[in-house]
């Protein structure tokens, strides 16, 4: 299986790095992002970068971010599966307890069970 893994590993990554290269060749220009609206000419508020640095950043900001917001939307998940494993924990723990024979109980094979005193006390056949 790891024969496996390793070859669609290759086949996935080799193209990519193929097109990365290719994209940060071909986008080497810098460019300046502006991030005040009003005074784009505003050297503090700006960033003069090559474009593929930029598209880098921007794909690897994208990626964190719905990283995040997966990870915090499936959070009352997560706390479900944690008060549920609390749960399980708890009943197994009783459940353990309670297979236990508490020493007062006598096992019914070593039971002292007193003989009917006559006969006729004992039902007709």
């Amino acid at each position: 299986m790891t024969k496996f893994k390793r070859i669609v590993s290759l086949v996935i990554f080799v193209p990519l790095g193929i097109v990365l290269i290719v994209l940060a060749v071909a986008n080497r220009q810098s460019v300046t992002l502006a991030l005040n609206p009003f005074r784009p000419e505003d050297s503090l508020l700006s960033l003069t970068a090559p474009l593929f640095l930029l598209l880098f950043l921007a794909v690897l900001f994208g990626m964190a971010l719905g990283s995040f917001v997966t990870w915090w939307s499936q959070g009352k998940h997560r706390r479900q599966a944690r008060i549920e494993a609390r749960e399980a924990v708890r009943l197994q723990k009783e459940n353990t307890a309670a297979a236990k024979p508490s020493p007062s109980v006598v096992p019914a094979n070593q039971a002292i069970v007193p003989a009917p005193a006559s006969n006729a006390a004992l039902p007709a056949r």
